[in-house]
């Protein structure tokens, strides 16, 4: 059984904290690319975000067509905050999927919403911003699948050098 294809996909990102953050989010959630389009985030990359350099580990791709090239069998996933979407809840993620965000200060076109395999929606009041509704869906994704479960080990190879704080047992009684 081959392991999962998980893409992110950002509509002509402005903000190069936020693809920073993004980028963060694809090496914590174990993302295998990161794809965007446009032209503001070129202009921007100057101010380097990539605070843990996770983009020598996960592509980060410029594309003119985030749909271009996808792996066979990949599912187009919009999210987007529009009606008729589904509840992130109760949405089931597909193995090999590229998930497309808009921009901070716009929204999908709807052809590419119309072409897309499901449209999902975070059901916040008001929106987030790009970074935070990354997290949130990798986060769910990782929630509902079999990786969900946690151990000490993990917790030792994920935190920082900074960080040796432990939770006392229970006192016995």
């Amino acid at each position: 059984m081959s392991a999962p294809f998980i893409s992110i996909g950002l509509i002509n990102p402005k903000s190069p904290s936020n693809v920073g953050a993004v980028m963060r989010a694809a090496g914590c959630y174990q993302v295998d690319e990161v794809r965007y389009t446009g032209s503001r985030y070129d202009r921007a990359a100057r101010f380097h975000t990539d605070t843990q350099n996770i983009s020598l580990n996960i592509p980060l791709k410029g594309l003119t067509d985030l749909l271009n090239d996808l792996p066979s069998g990949t599912k187009v996933v919009c999210v987007e905050l529009v009606e008729g979407a589904t509840a992130l809840p109760s949405f089931v993620h597909p193995e090999n999927v590229l998930y497309v965000f808009g921009p901070e200060d716009g929204s999908l076109d709807q052809a590419l919403v119309d072409r897309a395999d499901a449209v999902v929606y975070v059901p916040t009041v008001g929106c987030m911003n790009l970074a935070a509704s990354v997290n949130v869906l990798l986060y769910d994704r990782l929630a509902k699948s079999a990786r969900a479960q946690g151990s000490d080990a993990l917790i030792r190879s994920s935190r920082d050098t900074n960080n040796s704080v432990r939770v006392k047992p229970p006192a016995q009684q």
